[in-house]
């Protein structure tokens, strides 16, 4: 997927620069990397028609299932952590919709997906290859544990909640240098998480508090 290749329209371009800045992304080569993906990637095909008008907002909305998906600052917040970039293989754990795959897609990167919800997972693949992201890989699963066949990836996005990380999650990051984002914690409170592979050990860093959909 190269980037020059998609249409990007003036209202999604703006919505990205905006969405990007509200991250707060600091590295510039990142930041300009995640404009042009989150502008060729229109948030609108991911949701139900109903909420179409509302796509554009930096909110999360409902799509099925008990899912939704996540408010886009912080999307892009959790791919500026993990500086993505072209070439990257990247391991997303509960992909919902599919749009922070599609995102990630875009950006060069070789994505591998993992969503519990089968159905869900059977939606969100007909859509991205109406969309051409067809060498997104999904399959249906616990993400809980990774991929494994595919391992080791360069970065790890868990866009659920666990109360916990598995260890063999951990270790499916390239060491050193991967790096995993991660929710940790139940409706009670959750915080976002960045883990970075450094060969000796996998420091875990405690972000800021955060709202996702907790975990199967």
């Amino acid at each position: 997927m190269v980037l020059s290749k998609r249409h990007v329209s003036h209202a999604w371009l703006r919505f990205a620069e905006n969405i990007v800045e509200q991250a707060g992304v600091i590295d510039d080569e990142t930041a300009a990397t995640l404009v042009r993906a989150f502008a060729s990637v229109p948030r609108d095909k991911f949701v139900a028609s109903a909420f179409n008008l509302r796509a554009a907002e930096d909110i999360a909305l409902p799509i099925g299932y008990g899912q939704t998906i996540s408010k886009p600052s912080t999307v892009a917040r959790m791919l500026g952590l993990i500086g993505l970039r072209p070439g990257m293989r990247v391991l997303e754990v509960g992909c919902g919709s599919g749009y922070c795959s599609a995102i990630m897609a875009a950006a060069g990167a070789q994505v591998f997906a993992v969503e519990y919800v089968g159905l869900l997972a059977q939606r969100t693949r007909k859509l991205l290859d109406s969309m051409n992201f067809q060498k997104i890989l999904i399959r249906r699963g616990d993400g809980r544990r990774g991929w494994s066949e595919h391992a080791p990836y360069d970065a790890i996005v868990v866009s659920a909640a666990f109360t916990k990380i598995e260890p063999e999650l951990v270790s499916q990051l390239v060491n050193p240098g991967g790096r995993m984002v991660a929710p940790v914690g139940d409706n009670k409170g959750q915080i976002l998480t960045l883990w970075e592979a450094k060969g000796g050990g996998v420091p875990l860093y405690q972000l800021e508090p955060c709202n996702f959909v907790e975990g199967q």
